[in-house]
């Protein structure tokens, strides 16, 4: 290969259509696409599912799982584009001028291209030069042509999950609504034990805190005698109930100092919560300053609380399978613009709510971080 032909060939490469790249970060946004695809599936499938309560229970969880996806996909693309960005500014002034020479030997006519001032043994040095420059120009020209490729297949997924989002955050709230609906007006619910509204409504009012209401709920005394040793071997293994991140562990000092036993999430307005264990509600609904409290009993004397919601699925009494919706969160789920713009800045802009979990053995805090399987969001 003459020098002439490495310089065509280099902007060839560099000029060459650009055939699709696969990365890691690409391959991650793009399943991220696909978990969004397959929710849509979803939603449609659950109009005509015989349990609607389910079927939009686990819509909505897709939807946040396909959502959180396309967030970290779109985080860790944004990261490999700026990093192919920052290759390229590195490199802007040696490759110009680098090119700029290649330009100008490209112009010369073959023969003087390799005749050498010094006489032949010039020009024979002067060609096994070439010929190691042009594999080394080649080589780098395919480095540039594969970080090109996989910036146009970055800007291409950019813009595909730009369109999806908007389509997925509705999607996602009205399966929301749809869910809402469907347990308001469920006449088949599933089976409850009895309840004492008015005796609760006096727990209630005397409570001054969370955990004194634990307390007294406690003393009322044990409302299902679950299987103890099935619930003690979850432990470690219990999914979290909503899609977050730890902000606050088991008795860490806040930023006011202040400790709490549990943990504190960090996760999406309108996020779905559900059930990680099957279990009887003990309460479900507005007490202090909590905003909405579901407390489940999975086992004997053993409590699961959870705080901060929105807006309880569930009633007192009320038996839950694991997975069933207990709650959705409050707040106001974010436009595709806000969506897209936290996630490629890699910030927890989209979660604005914080969930509160405490578990009670024998009427005494415990760290739930010991139950429940981490959380990589």
């Amino acid at each position: 290969m003459t020098f002439t032909r490495a310089i065509q060939g280099l902007f060839l490469l560099l000029s060459a259509s650009m055939a699709h790249a696969q990365s890691d970060p690409v391959t991650t946004a793009k399943r991220a696409v696909q978990m969004l695809d397959a929710a849509s599936i979803q939603l449609n499938a659950a109009e005509r599912a015989s349990d609607r309560v389910a079927a939009l229970t686990q819509t909505v969880r897709a939807y946040e799982e396909g959502l959180a996806a396309v967030r970290e996909g779109l985080r860790r693309i944004a990261i490999r584009e700026r990093a192919i960005t920052l290759v390229f500014e590195a490199k802007e002034d040696r490759l110009s001028r680098l090119l700029g020479v290649l330009q100008t030997i490209g112009r010369s006519p073959a023969p003087l291209l390799m005749m050498h001032p010094s006489g032949p043994i010039g020009t024979a040095r002067s060609g096994m030069i070439l010929s190691d420059v042009t594999p080394a120009l080649q080589k780098e020209a395919l480095e540039l042509r594969s970080q090109l490729q996989e910036i146009t297949v970055i800007r291409a997924l950019q813009e595909s999950a730009a369109a999806q989002v908007v389509e997925a955050l509705e999607n996602a709230q009205t399966a929301r609504t749809a869910l809402a609906k469907s347990v308001a007006d469920r006449t088949d619910l599933p089976g409850r034990i009895a309840s004492n509204p008015a005796q609760m409504a006096e727990l209630v009012a005397s409570a001054s805190t969370l955990q004194d209401f634990a307390d007294k709920l406690a003393e009322l005394g044990v409302a299902q005698t679950a299987n103890l040793a099935d619930f003690e071997a979850a432990k470690g293994n219990l999914p979290m109930p909503a899609i977050g991140t730890v902000i606050q562990s088991y008795n860490e000092p806040d930023e006011q100092g202040l400790k709490r036993p549990g943990l504190t999430l960090a996760v999406s307005a309108q996020a779905l919560v559900t059930a990680p264990w099957p279990a009887t509600v003990r309460y479900a609904g507005p007490l202090l300053d909590q905003g909405s409290v579901v407390i489940l009993e999975p086992g004997k004397d053993v409590l699961l609380l959870f705080a901060g919601l929105g807006t309880p699925l569930v009633k007192e009494g009320q038996i839950v399978s694991q997975g069933d919706g207990l709650a959705i969160m409050g707040g106001n789920t974010p436009d595709g613009d806000a969506f897209l713009i936290s996630a490629t800045k890699g910030s927890g802009g989209n979660r604005e709510e914080s969930l509160y979990i405490e578990l009670r053995q024998g009427n005494a805090p415990t760290n739930p971080a010991e139950w429940f399987v981490a959380d990589e969001g």
